[in-house]
């Protein structure tokens, strides 16, 4: 386990507190960064269905899953044997056979079939069939309690804090990996592999691990495209430019960071931009502290590049920290106009200004945490445009 039993009690109690104000008596979990966070559990096996049940009256939660991920459970959560349930092979993507009709099964063990249940209707792993299915097996359908996990988790532990910056010397190290490997006549691929096998080894005696997300590292004209990789056929050459959103990864805490890449004499419209962009995040870091508001941030940032006239119309940022694919977002907190939540100290944001053009595209962004008088750059990488 990676943290105390304490820890994770606490962790309990604030989701059931939140159960409470909801009007929910049970609560079906299948989000893996939610099931992880709350138990422990760490396998890939969120290709089927999984996922962890809370109740107000049970003293811990109870896992389900497929039968051969029951001993992942038991070697990777604090769960006891009794509130670790697998089920059997033939419910596997069975058409005729779903593995929702297990779950009613186990609430119906535990006199739990005609509380009041929700679950996560807006995720990934919760599809339309599991929704029906489980209204077919209790007469009537979860409330949607999407998100209510992923809220109480927005303000990090100590333990959490210290993980998601041992994760930036992991990303810090991914990003001069990358950036070293960018070199007129490499193929791209062979950068991208370089990148993974930094991502995973970590750095020093601090070890890495899988990312959320692959490496986007796209060149040229695929930098107009916020999420598109590398070209696997393509050698660099000089002229180039290439944005680099990449990520250190330590016990699933995710530190991002973005950066941009240029092979020669970058053109004037890149510079410019970059201008831009790093005017804005000097001004937001400044401004960041407790008690302002997501879209006062980002309210900030229009003012502070108003005068250069870019324009970044998707959100400013979102919080961070333990994630699973296909995501390293906690899905809460977005720093756009309208997100009234209030900044509290020890909360966790990826700071992504990326600026996509319709013939480049420019990134420099920086994970921060928010401290009691301010906030704290969770990297100290060189930002601007980075030449080789």
């Amino acid at each position: 386990m990676e943290f105390t039993l304490e820890e994770y009690a606490q962790r309990l109690t604030k989701v059931k507190e939140a159960m409470g104000k909801k009007g929910l008596d049970t609560l079906l979990i299948s989000d893996p960064s939610n099931m992880h966070w709350l138990t422990g559990y760490d396998g890939w096996s969120f290709y089927v269905h999984q996922g962890v049940i809370v109740a107000l009256d049970l003293p811990e939660p109870i896992w389900w899953g497929r039968g051969m991920d029951g001993n992942g459970a038991k070697l990777t959560t604090y769960l006891s044997p009794d509130s670790i349930r697998p089920y059997a092979d033939d419910y596997v993507q069975n058409p005729q056979k779903h593995p929702m009709g297990f779950v009613a099964g186990i609430l119906r063990d535990h006199g739990l079939e005609k509380k009041k249940l929700g679950a996560e209707w807006d995720n990934y792993w919760f599809t339309g069939k599991c929704l029906n299915s489980l209204a077919s097996e209790l007469g009537e359908k979860p409330i949607d309690a999407t998100g209510l996990v992923n809220w109480c988790r927005l303000i990090k532990s100590p333990t959490e804090i210290s993980y998601l910056k041992l994760a930036s010397k992991v990303c810090q190290n991914v990003m001069d990996t990358a950036v070293g490997a960018i070199r007129p006549g490499l193929k791209e691929r062979a950068a991208a592999a370089a990148v993974y096998h930094a991502c995973v080894m970590g750095v020093g005696d601090v070890p890495g691990d899988h990312p959320a997300i692959f490496p986007i590292m796209p060149s040229n004209e695929r930098t107009t495209c916020a999420h598109l990789g590398w070209a696997p056929q393509r050698d660099y050459a000089q002229g180039d430019l290439v944005l680099l959103e990449l990520c250190g990864v330590h016990k699933r805490y995710h530190c991002p960071l973005s950066r941009t890449v240029f092979l020669g004499d970058p053109p004037q419209k890149l510079k410019h931009i970059s201008e831009a962009v790093l005017e804005g995040v000097a001004r937001v870091l400044e401004f960041i502290k407790p008690g302002v508001t997501a879209e006062a941030v980002e309210e900030k940032w229009r003012e502070a590049i108003k005068s250069y006239g870019v324009v970044k119309p998707s959100r400013l940022g979102y919080s961070i920290g333990a994630s699973y694919v296909p995501d390293w977002g906690e899905r809460t907190v977005s720093l756009r106009p309208g997100d009234k939540t209030v900044l509290q100290p020890n909360m966790t944001f990826h700071l992504m200004p990326g600026i996509w053009e319709d013939d480049l595209g420019f990134e420099s962004s920086e994970p921060f945490l928010v401290t009691e008088t301010g906030c704290e750059p969770l990297t100290s990488y060189k930002r601007g445009i980075l030449i080789p």
